[in-house]
């Protein structure tokens, strides 16, 4: 699948991409847990999309790092198009 093709609220999504720039984690509290999210930009050959970070997926990756997504879901948060793992998905390095 490409950047090019995600629609908002569409879950299962495999993707390859690459990481372009990560941005500072921010901490959170929920349901008296703390945890951190960070937003990335990832690109392919066919556009960029933002993707959401949370927790141990934020330390795994860096700009220019090549990630495999499996089973993400997209979102859209002030009209812009996310893409995350979420808690079903998977994000791996593949290189």
């Amino acid at each position: 699948m490409k950047i090019s093709e995600l629609e908002p609220r569409q879950g299962k999504v495999d993707i390859e991409a690459e990481v372009v720039s990560v941005d500072e984690p921010r901490t959170f509290n929920k349901f008296g847990k703390e945890g951190r999210v960070a937003n990335a930009t990832i690109k392919d050959d066919s556009g960029e999309v933002k993707l959401t970070l949370w927790n141990d997926d934020i330390d795994k990756v860096k700009a220019g790092s090549k990630i495999k997504i499996t089973n993400g879901y997209v979102n859209e948060f002030q009209g812009e198009k996310q893409l995350t793992a979420g808690r079903l998905g998977k994000l791996e390095i593949i290189e």
